[in-house]
């Protein structure tokens, strides 16, 4: 038989498992990409009412068919959370269990026994009791251990800061036993508080750097911030201030009205100090009253990449009306009014519901996508782009530029821009021990141990100014310093270690007047090599 003369149907059975080879393929293809073995159809209308709610029913359906049990309330509380976040960046959702933390420095107080304390040598050390607080009334001091919190060891057991604060804050008026360990007595002391109201101040410190200038440095604006200023500055000017330099460095913001308040004791009568605007909020105006009573006070304000929101209102008030001198570097940059609503539940929505400008109209708000981690990654740009370290390395632009009545130039769209730039001290950046201390955080550390095991000797130094003149780290304490960073793994050739002697003294000589007299006795030492203060200083002083 003639081979070329093969019947058809020969040559189809010949490519039959090509065939279904292909079709294989094309059906492990398909199933994958559905990925399911089989479907099915459901309505999500109401059979009653024909409506469809597509949050709530999705939510029910995957309740009650997702092949595993699923807690309802925590994929509620995930929805909502990751909704919020695309939004904007400070839209957000409170859940019930962090509403309370979230609000206590706003509102000026916490419920607890009232210490600041330090973990050291994994053992809870009271650095102070704070004034007007349970703690302090029944006579507990700085240097005191807590040993045991009820019947609970707590010393040597690896506790963390959010466990201590779990074991002693808690309702007013409810009771918690500790037992302290103080050098002085042979036996564990025991004690039983009655927590109350503790306050949480918005003042770091307030002080007369000279005979006429004074210090205040705000660290939020919550609900007792306007009356803590007003007191700290009637103060100093009762002192002989003539002139103030308020500190906003840092200062992330905080309730809108304080800082209008406080603006308004700077502004004349009748000056814009803020506006808010947004789709669903027409057009609201801050405006100056006749109470000012710091008008002629001549005015110099730090801030700094941390200083956000209301401190940004503060200080774009004051250079927008040319009140004052703006020093430091660049502001965060946020404009977004956030309003909070809690829920029935106890959990919070805090939403964006407007924009703020200064008086001459300008957003300070910087921009922004759905994606948070870029937002806040943008103060890394600017150090990666040389911003912290020069004024020429930032750009604005001309569309976004304004000017003030005296005719100096502002600019919107991404912070305040002082008017006075000064960089980040990069004084030993360099320094590999100052370096490796610094990431451990030694110098603190070592401060809280020699002021325990010296406090008799130190306890001559009855006020701050004794101390300030009195006392120096010296050669004997600089070298007890070395051996103590030696035992905690951080040791230097001779060069490094004098090379970072000067910075390390003066923080050492802080951090022990901080346990001595609280902040009073930490900031005006480290003014003493704050770039940004002494510029401040300078320019307050010839001013």
């Amino acid at each position: 038989m003639d081979q070329d003369n093969k019947s058809p149907f020969s040559k189809s059975k010949t490519l039959l498992p090509v065939i279904f080879a292909v079709i294989l393929a094309a059906g492990l293809f398909l199933g994958s990409r559905m990925n399911v073995p089989f479907i099915t159809e459901r309505s999500f209308l109401s059979p009653s009412t024909g409506n469809f709610n597509k949050f709530t029913d999705v939510l029910t359906y995957v309740q009650h068919e997702y092949v595993d049990t699923i807690d309802r309330e925590h994929l509620i509380d995930v929805s909502i959370e990751k909704m919020l976040q695309t939004l904007d960046p400070h839209s957000a959702y409170i859940r019930t269990e962090d509403l309370r933390a979230a609000t206590e420095p706003l509102e000026g107080n916490f419920e607890g026994i009232g210490i600041e304390f330090h973990i050291q040598s994994d053992t809870i050390m009271v650095v102070s009791a704070i004034a007007g607080g349970p703690s302090e009334a029944l006579g507990i001091l700085p240097g005191d251990r807590i040993v045991k919190v009820e019947d609970t060891l707590v010393a040597g057991v690896g506790i963390t800061n959010a466990e201590v604060m779990q074991k002693l804050r808690g309702q007013g008026g409810t009771k918690v036993g500790i037992s302290i360990f103080r050098r002085t007595s042979p036996e564990l002391i025991p004690f039983t508080i009655t927590r109350g109201q503790i306050p949480i101040y918005s003042i770091d410190i307030s002080y007369m750097v000279n005979d006429s200038i004074g210090f205040i440095k705000l660290s939020r604006f919550a609900a007792t911030t306007y009356d803590e200023f007003m007191e700290a500055a009637t103060t100093l000017k009762q002192q002989g201030m003539k002139k103030l330099i308020l500190d906003l460095r840092g200062n992330p913001g905080g309730y809108l009205d304080a800082a209008s308040q406080i603006a308004d004791e700077f502004l004349p009568e009748g000056k814009l100090i803020v506006y808010t605007e947004g789709k669903s909020r027409p057009r609201t105006n801050y405006t100056a009253t006749a109470n000012g009573s710091f008008e002629s006070l001549s005015l110099t304000v730090l801030i700094d990449e941390g200083s956000a929101s209301a401190s940004e209102i503060l200080a774009g008030a004051i250079q927008d009306w040319d009140r004052g001198t703006i020093v430091g570097r660049r502001s965060f940059g946020k404009g977004l009014v956030q309003e909070q609503t809690v829920l029935p539940d106890g959990s919070a929505i805090r939403l964006t519901i407007a924009r703020y400008y200064t008086p001459t109209g300008r957003s300070i708000q910087k921009p922004y996508s759905d994606n948070i981690e870029e937002y806040y990654s943008e103060l890394n740009d600017r150090y990666l782009h040389s911003e912290l370290y020069s004024a020429d390395s930032i750009k604005f632009p001309d569309s976004l530029k304004y000017t003030t009545p005296g005719g100096k130039i502002v600019y919107g769209g991404g912070g305040i821009m002082p008017d006075l730039f000064v960089p980040v001290d990069t004084s030993g950046t360099s320094n590999p021990f100052l370096l490796k201390v610094a990431r451990q955080a030694l110098v603190s550390q070592f401060a809280y141990d020699y002021v325990d095991a010296n406090r008799n000797q130190l306890s001559k130094f009855k006020d701050f100014s004794a101390y300030k003149n009195k006392f120096s780290v010296n050669n004997i304490i600089y070298s007890e310093f070395l051996r103590f960073a030696q035992t905690n793994g951080i040791s230097a050739d001779r060069s490094s270690t004098e090379e970072a002697k000067n910075i390390l003294s003066i923080q050492i000589k802080a951090f022990i007047g901080r346990q001595l007299f609280n902040n009073d006795g930490f900031y005006p030492v480290l003014h003493s090599d704050d770039n940004v203060f002494l510029k401040a200083l300078e320019i307050t002083s010839t001013g």
